[in-house]
């Protein structure tokens, strides 16, 4: 444990070093997304591209978001030892991505990224996914699940222009990473997407919805949003992905995707990922998906590449004071992700830790779409070396090489916390996850 015995005002840094050992706790019905106009010469996203002939109904919109309620967690919880692998079970996968029977474009697209053999997910899903069966799977970040949804539905537009699909994602960060992945899949097959989130000039995404455009990516809250003004028409959609749905969940979306997934046709088909099923979401796809193939590939519930403690104040002891002492041993902390819990306290701490010279930038929701992705590309350059940020931020983003995450204040949920220090210890690198309580 990290106990921390100066008192206010001291240099004396916590006793980061002192641990001991603890116990570890066709055309179907000419779904276009919009007027077709004259296309870009490159596949891709686009700033100025068509409308999806995703447009339903007018009418206005708003969300039901639910506040969720702290729940008691045993600090014990926050300590455990990382432990050595010494040989990790390898899965051999039964099929290449050149097995998979897809179009020769999307096979070149995947050589080109040197993809060979797939992922678990990957093996396991795509094979079912290109015969048309609703998918679930059970995955967490990481483990490849853009690639097994996006390829299946990139060969079905390639075999149909036709054909049209929203991609639903609980973050705006989440929904521009899938854009990129798409991107590179994407590129040179004059396939279109538009990105719909929070936080960017709707009037530039219903100016890029008019155009023509074949996969809608974007976030519940404006996608409903989009969908209630008319802008867009679910009811020829050909396939629907849920990303991240539990994330959805605690954000307060279920009623927004419910209403959108009731919008889609009863043929179309369905892609729902989760790490968890909770009661909510697993009535959900047992409503809209049809006899999905289920897929499973879970890894632990916290990594054991993730060393976890706790810090714990003296009396009088000034928290930012604590967190700065840690902050200074640059040998450790190279890169580090903290969380915090409401956005105005994001903002405090991160102007405060520039003022005492550290490189620290913050994302959260009140920021520009734009600051939050300049933010984040500094942060991934290392330009940054410190990163404030709400749940956002715990999520979805797959951040490499962040070696700290610490919780400057308690997780509301062990959940959350469980998805917050999964920002480290990625790709079989030792990280290291603090808690202040107390």
């Amino acid at each position: 444990m990290y106990t921390n015995t100066k008192t206010r005002g001291s240099s004396r840094a916590p006793n980061y070093s002192s641990r001991s050992n603890r116990p570890s706790g066709g055309n179907h019905g000419g779904a276009s997304f919009g007027n077709r106009s004259t296309r870009p010469s490159s596949g891709g996203s686009r700033s100025g591209s068509g409308r999806p002939s995703f447009g339903g109904n007018r009418g206005g919109g708003g969300r039901n978001k639910r506040k969720s309620s702290y729940e008691r967690i045993d600090v014990s919880r926050f300590i455990s030892k990382s432990t050595v692998v010494e040989k990790e079970e390898i899965y051999l996968p039964t099929h290449t991505f050149g097995d998979f029977k897809i179009d020769t474009k999307l096979k070149l697209a995947i050589a080109n990224k040197n993809y060979i053999y797939p992922s678990p997910i990957q093996d396991k899903s795509i094979p079912h996914a290109l015969e048309g069966r609703d998918i679930l799977g059970i995955a967490d970040t990481g483990t490849g699940k853009t690639a097994a949804f996006l390829i299946p539905i990139l060969n079905k537009i390639l075999k149909d222009k036709n054909e049209t699909a929203i991609i639903i994602a609980p973050t705006r960060e989440l929904a521009t990473q899938i854009e990129v992945e798409f991107n590179d899949f994407a590129r040179g097959m004059r396939i279109f997407s538009v990105v719909c989130v929070g936080g960017m000039p709707i009037t530039a995404q219903i100016r890029n919805l008019r155009r023509e455009c074949n996969v809608v990516i974007g976030t519940p809250g404006r996608l409903l949003d989009l969908v209630k003004r008319g802008e867009i028409n679910l009811s020829s959609t050909r396939s629907v992905v849920l990303d991240e749905a539990d994330r959805m969940l605690d954000m307060g979306f279920i009623n927004d995707i419910t209403f959108l997934l009731e919008k889609t046709p009863d043929d179309r088909q369905g892609f729902f990922f989760s790490a968890t099923l909770p009661k909510p979401i697993e009535k959900l796809i047992e409503r809209f998906a049809s006899d999905p193939v289920k897929v499973m590939v879970k890894t632990r519930e916290t990594s054991k590449n993730v060393e976890q403690d706790v810090i714990r104040l003296a009396r009088g002891e000034d928290k930012i004071d604590a967190l700065c002492d840690l902050l200074s041993k640059e040998n450790e902390f190279k890169k580090v992700l903290i969380f915090s819990e409401m956005k105005h306290s994001v903002e405090k701490l991160s102007n405060e830790l520039v003022k005492r010279g550290f490189k620290s930038g913050s994302i959260h929701g009140d920021k520009r779409q734009n600051d939050r992705q300049r933010t984040l590309t500094k942060f991934r350059n290392n330009e940054l070396n410190i990163l404030v940020a709400t749940d956002v931020a715990a999520r979805g983003l797959d951040i490499p090489e962040v070696t700290h995450v610490i919780n400057y204040e308690i997780p509301q949920t062990y959940d959350t916390y469980i998805h917050r220090i999964g920002r480290t210890g990625r790709a079989s690198k030792k990280g290291v996850a603090l808690t202040f309580v107390g």
